[in-house]
């Protein structure tokens, strides 16, 4: 098991928000020892000692719940170097030594490449590993790029390209609940199941991360990483084992099966918007092209909605909705299975159809099952929804991942394959929202957003409209 851990971007939001708890909840599980080295690095100027007063700092905010022996036993771990992720000879000094370490790139995606070559030009001890956060590239080619990069400097096995969404309890339990109940797997395919929503839509607007997010927008955002893992595990063919070969196997069957989107698809399919001012609760948010940090001439997107089809034999017929928004007025953070009505109903005329809904909530954790039964009055009707708290996880999802990365194993981490077969699937999506093929509509902060479903009545107005009358220039408005 690896006991070395270099972060690059060590004094980042990530390290501080996740990193550091998930390396105190280890400690407290017995599952990081005295050896453990932590290793920080980054651009500035400090001391090992501003350093560990940083972790501390940073313990005391996000995991204060850890007894203070084991903040104080993470922070004493720590040492800290001044070094450029993208210089091979700084990146030399961090990983010194002959012992295998895990080399985690806190850093924006696009200086993964520099990192990598410096990582290899330096040399990495046999027998360690390489963690990236998502997104994994830009595009189809530079996910290709990277890979070929990656494989230069270690195996596949040991490249961790890490989703913490596959962590969480409640994404764990979609297969669980799967694989696990014959109640449920033999309904689990178009026969009996019409649409399938991944809903990730949250009140939280840009919260400062501009620099990061308006280079990307929801579609990279989200759907392309978090949202279709997500789909694989809720579309996948049951694997023989949870191990990392049938496990990835039976996810990228998933993501092959995608049906390629036409431009037309995607104008009928798709949908992409930016939140107006609007309040929220109790405070006034302003409109995504006013927060700091935005380039309006970019044009991204803080919300994106896209409708897709798996041909396969076990899902021919069923919608699978993935969308993400920014700055609505309610969270919802789900998966939510849609079965198919009953062919009859034998309670007379005027009982409204009330489908059944399998939801797996994300955030908070938990599983909702909404059935049809009698209400007051006979012959009549009514909701009835049993709801199921998850057990509290022993690790948080980036505790699990990191322990994941120390034991070498892969499984919970997107393969190389997977990662581009994700980038061909929404390729069609990026390419006609870069020619503005679908326009860029807009919605109050503190709405439901643009529209609560795409309407393929709307999106083929949409298109008459596009393909005579083209899409005005940007402006800061």
């Amino acid at each position: 098991m690896t006991n070395r851990l270099a972060v690059f971007g060590a004094t980042g939001d990530l390290t501080a928000r996740y990193l550091l708890p998930a390396l105190a909840a280890l400690r407290e599980s017995g599952d990081l020892g005295d050896d453990f080295e932590l290793i920080g690095a980054s651009r500035e100027e400090r001391s090992t000692e501003d350093f560990r007063q940083w972790i501390a700092a940073q313990l005391h905010r996000h995991a204060g719940s850890c007894p203070a022996h084991v903040r104080d036993a993470v922070t004493a771990s720590a040492r800290y170097l001044r070094a450029d992720a993208g210089d091979p000879s700084d990146v030399a000094a961090v990983i010194a030594g002959d012992t295998p370490l895990a080399v985690y790139l806190a850093l924006p995606p696009a200086l993964f490449p520099r990192a990598v070559s410096a990582l290899h030009e330096a040399g990495l001890p046999a027998g360690s590993s390489i963690v990236l956060e998502k997104p994994f590239g830009e595009d189809l080619e530079s996910a290709r790029q990277l890979n070929r990069l990656l494989a230069e400097v270690v195996p596949e096995e040991a490249v961790f390209r890490v989703d913490h969404f596959l962590a969480m309890t409640t994404v764990q339990n979609v297969l669980g609940s799967r694989l696990a109940n014959r109640v449920l797997e033999p309904l689990w395919n178009s026969t009996h199941i019409a649409e399938v929503e991944i809903v990730w839509e949250e009140s939280l607007a840009l919260e400062g991360r501009a620099g990061y997010y308006d280079h990307v927008g929801a579609l990279k955002d989200m759907l392309q990483n978090h949202l279709l893992q997500l789909l694989c595990l809720v579309a996948m063919e049951p694997p023989l084992t949870l191990g990392a070969r049938d496990l990835r196997d039976r996810k990228v069957d998933v993501l092959r099966s995608v049906r390629l989107l036409t431009e037309e698809d995607v104008v009928r399919r798709t949908r992409r918007a930016r939140y107006l001012p609007g309040r929220i609760g109790d405070r006034d948010v302003p409109a995504y092209v006013d927060e700091e940090g935005v380039d309006p001439r970019r044009r991204t997107e803080t919300y994106a909605e896209v409708e897709l089809e798996l041909d396969s034999w076990r899902w021919a017929g069923t919608r699978f909705r993935l969308r993400s928004g920014k700055a609505l007025g309610a969270d919802r953070k789900e998966v939510a299975v849609h079965f198919r009505a009953v062919p009859h109903l034998p309670f007379g005329h005027s009982n409204e159809e009330l489908p059944n809904v399998l939801r797996f909530k994300l955030e908070p954790e938990g599983l909702t099952l909404d059935l049809t039964g009698i209400g007051a009055h006979a012959y009549e009707l009514a909701p009835l929804s049993l709801t199921a708290q998850m057990e509290p996880p022993v690790l948080p999802a980036y505790g699990r991942l990191l322990l994941d990365v120390f034991k070498g194993d892969p499984a919970l981490s997107l393969r190389g394959d997977e990662a581009e077969e994700a980038w061909r699937v929404l390729e069609p999506v990026l390419s006609a929202w870069e020619q503005d093929l679908v326009p860029l509509e807009e919605y109050p902060a503190g709405s439901g957003g643009p529209a609560t479903h795409i309407d393929p009545a709307d999106t083929r107005r949409r298109r008459e409209v596009l393909l005579h009358d083209p899409a005005p220039p940007a402006t800061g408005g």
